[in-house]
């Protein structure tokens, strides 16, 4: 039964993303990659990784793509988009086959990254997958996450100074 799930909910994302990249409308195509969010947040809910299926829902699903569809209405693209762009539909379809073909090897073949890391399914039963990840992130990856969050302060400024020019 759950690889039947499975194989419903890879059907829903790979549909949804085809609708991304095909419809006209960047409001629809927008709403496709909110499925295409949800989707992955079923796989991590199936992966047992709880806490990375709400960080979906919550940052790209939610605060993302209010983002994206913000700027959409801001810019107006639903006026300037008329022709149909079907140019590179060929070569990046080709790339897309190429793509599958080469991450269906490595995930045929083994690990993908060769490593394996400290961490056990017993560890994550004992202590939790928030407890683990907020530990690596405040521990071992301080100065890297105050970093983005001075770089995410410098865009949000710089976005405001260009905004208030316009105005």
């Amino acid at each position: 039964m759950e690889i039947l799930f499975f194989y419903l909910v890879a059907g829903v994302a790979i549909v949804s993303a085809f609708f991304v990249v095909k419809c006209r409308n960047p409001i629809n195509s927008a709403l496709n990659l909110v499925t295409t969010f949800i989707c992955l947040a079923v796989f991590y809910v199936m992966l047992d990784s709880p806490f990375m299926a709400a960080i979906q829902i919550i940052v790209y699903a939610g605060a993302i793509m209010v983002l994206i569809i913000f700027v959409i209405m801001l810019l107006n693209f639903g006026q300037t988009i008329k022709g149909r762009y079907t140019h590179g539909l060929a070569a990046g379809g080709l790339v897309s086959v190429l793509l599958m073909f080469v991450a269906t090897q490595l995930v045929r073949t083994g690990d993908a990254t060769g490593t394996g890391g400290p961490v056990t399914s017993a560890m994550i039963a004992e202590v939790g997958h928030t407890e683990l990840i907020g530990r690596t992130l405040f521990l071992d990856f301080v100065l890297p996450f105050e970093i983005a969050g001075v770089l995410l302060l410098i865009a949000i400024v710089g976005a405001l100074i260009i905004a208030k020019q316009k105005v």
